[in-house]
């Protein structure tokens, strides 16, 4: 498995932006698909964003759409998600996750987690 250990976030206005990283420890990192998920106060944990081992592949969530980017450079162990256009709503503990095998969106498919970073935006 990898530990991971996300930065990056912090308080912002909305319409603000940010960019989350992910870290990466250990070598097998370029076999990993790579997730985003956050969670809001009383929310159950949602899906943000995930790419596939090559970065050739992405998906969002619809919430998310057109405003989130999710990328990845393997040569430094790491996954971005660079937020623009956040609203209030976007506010949330987010935390990236890696999974092998099928690329999928499910919680239960990833295996590593990092602790999380908290992302606050102002109305």
């Amino acid at each position: 498995q990898v530990q991971l250990v996300e930065s990056g976030g912090g308080l912002v206005q909305a319409g603000g932006s940010l960019r989350l990283s992910c870290a990466a420890s250990g070598r097998t990192f370029s076999s990993y698909h790579m997730g985003w998920f956050r969670q809001a106060p009383g929310k159950e944990r949602e899906f943000v964003a995930l790419i596939s081992v090559s970065g050739g592949a992405t998906y969002y969530a619809d919430s998310v759409k057109g405003r989130f980017t999710i990328s990845r450079d393997n040569a430094k162990n790491t996954v971005y998600l660079q937020m623009d256009s956040l609203k209030p709503e976007d506010t949330a503990v987010y935390s990236c996750a890696a999974a092998l095998g099928t690329l999928s969106s499910r919680e239960v498919d990833f295996a590593s987690w990092g602790q999380g970073t908290q992302v606050t935006v102002s109305s």
